[in-house]
């Protein structure tokens, strides 16, 4: 993967069947036979993505990895992370996850899980508000349709800050309910205003067997590694989440958090890919080929480089994403007063 901007971290993409994960000096390389495919110094690299079967992985990789804070993640096909090797010393504070877990029955909590659904709703209008501003000048009447549908994806947002409930077990469906409402208006939007394939069947997560929700998903993996280690770097449980109900192997946390940057970094670089003719497909077996995955994945990350404008100031989406976990850690100590999610600007 190239560099999206000068001196950025990357990301080594490990994709290839038969391909082999090792370390010479400070680098870590990736070979196939005699071939070395890629390689990258240790002090550049952010993380590790294996998206493929087949890969072996050395002791000395792994270990120089953990030892730098480098995570490896394994990224299915479909865009589940089916694991991730992290450093034990990441994952050794306790004061904050303490708190995270008290806070599942407390007023906090409950203010989390709104605050996650308002920004993701309030992406998803964001978003396509965007895509609706350049198409005003030269289809007024399909930008006036879409401006019309982020008004009532907004809606989503009206319904959650009428909900009175104040207990977790109480308010965990309405929330989903009223997100879920909002996601239908969504995507119907996206149908006018991205090129998506003929036949398109409307929004599939797992299991999706056509090209367009399979860029989606293998996108959103991409995203979950960064989500994720956000999570783990402020101290936090990626299974104790809020809205997302708790489920043995279930990165609740991740799956709250991760709702506030779907639109943002992924959405937005998928739908971009389709409008300017990207054609993905899948191949025999159903699933996305490797050139379409790193085109993707370069897509994503690229996203993730780029500044958005935050508490006055541009930062990169993906230090957004970092700042955004340390901001939930802080609250749930106590160290701040109120979560403020992060909102998109258009």
């Amino acid at each position: 993967m190239e560099e999206t901007q000068a001196g950025a971290p990357q990301f080594l993409m490990v994709d290839e069947y038969g391909a082999y994960l090792g370390k010479r000096s400070q680098r870590i390389q990736v070979r196939k036979g005699s071939e070395t495919l890629r390689e990258m110094p240790l002090l550049k690299l952010e993380g590790v993505i294996v998206s493929s079967q087949g890969v072996t992985l050395s002791s000395d990789a792994i270990a120089a990895c953990a030892q730098a804070g480098i995570p490896i993640h394994f990224v299915r096909y479909s865009g589940w992370v089916e694991a991730s090797i992290y450093s034990a010393g990441l994952i050794g504070t306790v004061q904050t996850r303490r708190a995270q877990l008290a806070a599942l029955n407390a007023p906090s909590g409950v203010a989390l899980a709104r605050s996650f659904a308002r920004a993701k709703i309030a992406n998803q209008a964001a978003l396509i508000r965007y895509l609706a501003k350049y198409r005003r000048a030269a289809e007024p009447e399909l930008g006036e349709r879409l401006e019309a549908a982020a008004r009532g994806i907004l809606r989503g947002g009206a319904e959650i800050d009428a909900l009175a409930v104040e207990q977790m077990d109480e308010i965990r469906l309405p929330l989903l309910a009223a997100e879920g409402r909002a996601a239908d208006r969504y995507w119907q939007a996206v149908r006018l205003a991205v090129r998506v394939p003929e036949g398109w069947p409307g929004r599939v997560g797992r299991g999706a067997d056509d090209p367009f929700n399979a860029s989606l998903n293998y996108g959103y993996g991409i995203l979950y590694c960064q989500v994720e280690r956000a999570v783990v770097l402020a101290g936090l449980d990626p299974y104790g989440g809020f809205i997302h109900a708790d489920r043995p192997g279930k990165p609740s946390l991740v799956l709250d958090l991760i709702e506030e940057f779907r639109a943002p970094a992924v959405d937005r670089a998928i739908f971009a890919l389709w409008n300017r003719g990207g054609k993905v497909e899948l191949d025999q077996e159903g699933r996305l080929p490797s050139e379409a995955r790193r085109g993707i994945a370069d897509a994503v990350l690229d996203r993730l480089e780029r500044d958005e404008r935050y508490h006055g100031r541009k930062l990169a989406l993906r230090h957004v994403i970092q700042t955004q976990a340390r901001q939930v850690a802080t609250y749930l100590r106590g160290d701040r007063k109120c979560y403020e999610p992060f909102i998109a600007r258009w």
